[in-house]
């Protein structure tokens, strides 16, 4: 039998028939109201004139209008100030930990954690304090940035040729048995001496530190360049001080200021 007789036997169902024709002139309207058809150059316009290249320009353009409003905001006001505003402390830590990921992973790590010789910004050990205004005059200026006056200043003495090495081990043993057990508890004793006529003035009577010389704490168990008597020796033999850069000149002010309440928030910060 043929294709035609089974047609007029078998014919489409209604419904199927007029949801095809409802789907080609659906089509067809599409086409004439929103841009489709390609040519050369470009496409069919629409009458409708949408575009949604336009759309996204607009939704850019409002999202950057809300987004002046928080940082001017910022602009004019100090860093206590945002970390005390819910809204803008969530703009700024927001704004801060996108910076973050641009400019200090490279050395603090992707989670701020840090590691030998970088500090770990979650911990309270700060060798200039860690209250938000602190942390800003940080990364403003950085530390021992030759070219910038006002960077942080902290130089410890190479004692190498200050003290004999059984000095350096006995005052080693003694800055170790502040947070640790040693060795050989006899270097102890006079390594406390050594300690009191040589470190004293900086790091403190009690070791506890001095944040306005940004000398560390040697009594708690964080250490910037390893713990232990050797790596304490070889320290006080050759310290290594490292360099921070100043950002507030790369950056600007309102992004250092993000930065600052962002590490502020870490959990570390005063």
């Amino acid at each position: 039998m043929s294709s035609e007789h089974i047609d007029e036997i078998n014919p489409l169902p209604r419904w199927w028939v007029i949801t095809f024709y409802i789907t080609v002139a659906w089509a067809l309207a599409y086409t004439i109201a929103y841009p489709a058809w390609p040519m050369l150059s470009s496409a069919t316009k629409g009458v409708l004139g949408f575009s949604s290249r336009n759309d996204v320009k607009n939704e850019m353009a409002a999202a950057e209008a809300a987004k002046a409003k928080y940082v001017a905001a910022i602009q004019s006001k100090t860093v206590s100030e945002i970390a005390a505003d819910d809204t803008l402390r969530e703009f700024a830590v927001a704004a801060g930990g996108a910076a973050f990921k641009v400019n200090c992973v490279q050395c603090h790590g992707s989670g701020a954690q840090g590691s030998t010789g970088f500090p770990n910004l979650n911990d309270d050990d700060w060798l200039w304090g860690g209250k938000a205004e602190q942390i800003q005059q940080t990364i403003t200026h950085g530390i021992r940035f030759a070219t910038d006056p006002d960077t942080r200043q902290s130089e410890m003495t190479a004692f190498a040729d200050v003290l004999k090495p059984e000095q350096i081990a006995q005052v080693s043993a003694f800055v170790a048995s502040l947070s640790g057990p040693v060795k050989d508890k006899s270097l102890v004793e006079p390594g406390a001496k050594v300690f009191a006529d040589n470190c004293a003035a900086c790091h403190g009577e009690n070791a506890k530190g001095n944040r306005d010389l940004g000398a560390p704490n040697l009594t708690d168990a964080i250490w910037l360049h390893g713990s232990g008597e050797a790596a304490i020796a070889s320290q006080v033999r050759a310290p290594k001080n490292g360099v921070m850069p100043a950002w507030g000149g790369r950056l600007g002010e309102t992004t250092v200021k993000e930065l600052a309440v962002y590490v502020h928030s870490l959990g570390g910060g005063e």
